[in-house]
């Protein structure tokens, strides 16, 4: 989930005032055009925290249903968001259609943690239940020797 993509430089090399555009546009829409992107820029970078703290949560979600062998996604659920979103969405005059296909993007990502959780929890599970039948399969460990 923290891995960097290639085909972007690195955060620390972000230049906010990178443009194809600069020198071919009037200095003072330049100006506005930049302030209008720093403001954008803002909320990306508020975005990007916000879905890092979501995942977190529903790392939680994740690690709850591998304990108790529930099924990585919900459709229930899942629909209940969706139509929650689109309304809110609706409301905030965002067009629903993308808020459906977002939410969907991050309930696939989520469904996939959970999967991987799912697999992780049983496989810890079964090295403990083989390392228990050899313990138990041997006299000397069962003897305490």
């Amino acid at each position: 989930m923290t891995e960097q993509n290639q085909n972007f430089p690195d955060t620390d090399a972000y230049d906010p005032a990178a443009s194809s555009l600069a020198g071919q546009v009037d200095p003072a829409v330049m100006a506005e055009l930049l302030s209008i992107r720093s403001s954008i820029d803002n909320i990306d970078a508020t975005l990007v925290f916000l879905l890092a703290e979501r995942f977190k949560a529903t790392q939680k979600v994740g690690f709850l249903k591998a304990a108790h062998q529930l099924p990585a996604g919900d459709p229930g659920r899942e629909t209940a968001q969706i139509a929650r979103l689109r309304r809110l969405a609706a409301e905030a005059h965002l067009d629903p259609a993308f808020a459906e296909k977002f939410l969907n993007f991050i309930i696939g990502e989520v469904i996939r943690h959970h999967e991987a959780i799912a697999e992780d929890h049983q496989a810890a599970a079964d090295q403990a239940a083989a390392d228990q039948a050899s313990k138990d399969a041997d006299p000397a460990v069962s003897a305490g020797i």
